[in-house]
C-alpha cells in the first residue's frame, strides 16, 4: 500500500471508530493518525535493517503523542488507538486486522529474554484502557479484554477477560461491529462471586433454622412421652 493510501486509510479507520471527529481535517490532529503514519515508515525502515533511523522515527513519534510502538511490531490492518497517551507495544508484539486499543494498554514482555516475547493479538480484538498484556502468547480472535485487566496466559479466541490476574469470564463471543465494542458492556465476576457467597448463605441459614426446629419438635415428642 502506498503512502497516499496508507493517509486515506487511516483516515476512515478514525472516522469509523471516534464518534468525536467531524471532519477529515480533525483526524490530521489525532494521535492515532499521526502515530500510524510513523509506525508503517519506521516498520519498512526497520524491515531492511535500518535499526537506527526506525528507532529514531518510532521515538519521535513517541514524544509527540504519547504512544510508543516499536517499529519491530507487526500490525494489520484497520487498527485503531483511542485517545492512546500510555500506550506501548514492544518489538515482537503481532497485532492482527480490526483491533481496537485504549489509553494506558501494553503489549510487553515479562523479562529479558531473547526472541518472542511479546503477545500475539488476534482479528476483531478489543482492549480496554488500562490493560496489560504481558508475555508470548495468543489473544484469540473476537476477545475483549477489560479495563486493567493483567493478562498472562494464553486466552481461546471469542473469550472475555478481567481482572487480576485475568481470566476467563465469557465464552464465545461473535465477531461484532467495532462500534459496538464497548469497554463497560463487561461481565463483572466480583459481583458474580458474592452472589453466589449469598445464595449459598441464605440457603445455609435456611436449612439450619429447618434443623433446629426439627430438633425442638423431637425433644417436644420425647418430653411428651416421658410424661
Amino acid at each position: 500500500m502506498g503512502f497516499i493510501s496508507n493517509i486515506k486509510e487511516e483516515i476512515k479507520i478514525v472516522q469509523e471508530r471516534d464518534p468525536a471527529i467531524h471532519s477529515k481535517m480533525e483526524v490530521l490532529l489525532y494521535p492515532s493518525f499521526k502515530v500510524m503514519l510513523h509506525y508503517r515508515l519506521a516498520h519498512k525502515l526497520y524491515k531492511k535493517g535500518h535499526y537506527f533511523w526506525a528507532r529514531y522515527i518510532s521515538q519521535r513519534a513517541a514524544r509527540k503523542t504519547g504512544i510508543e510502538i516499536h517499529p519491530g511490531a507487526q500490525i494489520g490492518k484497520g487498527f485503531f488507538i483511542d485517545h492512546g497517551n500510555g500506550v506501548i507495544i514492544g518489538e515482537t508484539t503481532i497485532i492482527g486486522d480490526n483491533v481496537t486499543l485504549y489509553q494506558g494498554v501494553t503489549l510487553g514482555g515479562t523479562g529479558k529474554e531473547h526472541g518472542k516475547r511479546h503477545p500475539t493479538i488476534g482479528n476483531n480484538v478489543m482492549i480496554s484502557a488500562g490493560a496489560k498484556v504481558l508475555g508470548s502468547f495468543t489473544i484469540g480472535d473476537n476477545s475483549k479484554i477489560g479495563a486493567g485487566s493483567v493478562v498472562l496466559h494464553e486466552v481461546p479466541p471469542g473469550s472475555t477477560v478481567v481482572g487480576v490476574p485475568g481470566r476467563v469470564v465469557k465464552r464465545m463471543n461473535t465477531a461484532l461491529p467495532q462500534e459496538t465494542m464497548n469497554q463497560t458492556d463487561l461481565p463483572d465476576p466480583v459481583k458474580e462471586d458474592i452472589a453466589a457467597l449469598m445464595r449459598a448463605n441464605a440457603e445455609l441459614t435456611s436449612r439450619l433454622i429447618d434443623l433446629e426446629e426439627a430438633i425442638e419438635k423431637i425433644k417436644k415428642e420425647n418430653e411428651d412421652e416421658t410424661v
